[in-house]
């Protein structure tokens, strides 16, 4: 993971160059563009796609519609935003599609009650929370454990530090207001260290049982 989410200058200016060409390709539909781009973004993808729907099997599925929905409507992008958001954009509402499809509730609503819209404030210098918090812990565990959070805390997380998104960026790909996101970001993180010292208890007691046995 990079040290810093904030991009410099001269990165973003290289983004920008990336996008536009991508932007242009797709719209040519260049085949060669097209695997490319799976080749690049496919770990990321299928990652948010396990997160959101903690199914291999269902994230499979919609891994290869998101590709589909990408050739069919490549002419759509058109370079201003940064790719890895207009997809992560399009996972999201495959993922919706198919819970309302089953009728189950939507992302947003597959959370227990109680969060709001309180505003919660960001230092933007310095290393993240959760970048402190992995320096000190097992990243398999983080992974785990993230699974069991609320959708919606677990999507904020995943964006934010697996994919190192901006909050806006966040926010364009939930279609939540930036207070809205910066609650969920808080309220996954402080839900998050509980759990995990339960997944580690759990194991310790585990790991006692079976040397008694010994």
């Amino acid at each position: 993971m990079r040290t810093s989410i904030v991009l410099s200058a001269e990165a973003a200016k290289e983004i920008e160059r990336e996008n536009a060409e991508i932007a242009r390709g797709l719209k040519a539909q260049d085949p060669e563009l097209l695997d490319r781009l799976i080749e690049t973004y496919q770990h990321r993808l299928m990652r948010y796609l396990m997160f959101l729907t903690n199914k291999r099997e269902v994230a499979e599925d919609l891994f290869q519609e998101v590709w589909i929905r990408v050739l069919r409507r490549g002419s759509q992008y058109n370079g201003k935003a940064r790719f890895d958001t207009w997809i992560f954009t399009i996972a999201r509402n495959l993922v919706i599609d198919l819970s309302r499809k089953r009728t189950m509730a939507s992302l947003d609503e597959m959370r227990e009650g109680g969060e709001d819209d309180r505003p919660f404030e960001i230092a933007e210098e310095g290393p993240s929370p959760l970048d402190q918090f992995q320096y000190r812990e097992n990243a398999q565990e983080v992974a785990t454990v993230l699974l069991t959070l609320e959708p919606s805390y677990r999507e904020v997380l995943t964006l934010r530090f697996h994919e190192e998104m901006s909050l806006e960026e966040i926010a364009s790909v939930t279609r939540a207001p930036l207070s809205t996101v910066k609650s969920r970001l808080y309220r996954g993180l402080a839900a998050l260290k509980p759990e995990l010292l339960k997944l580690r208890s759990q194991r310790k007691s585990t790991l006692e049982a079976a040397e008694g046995r010994l």
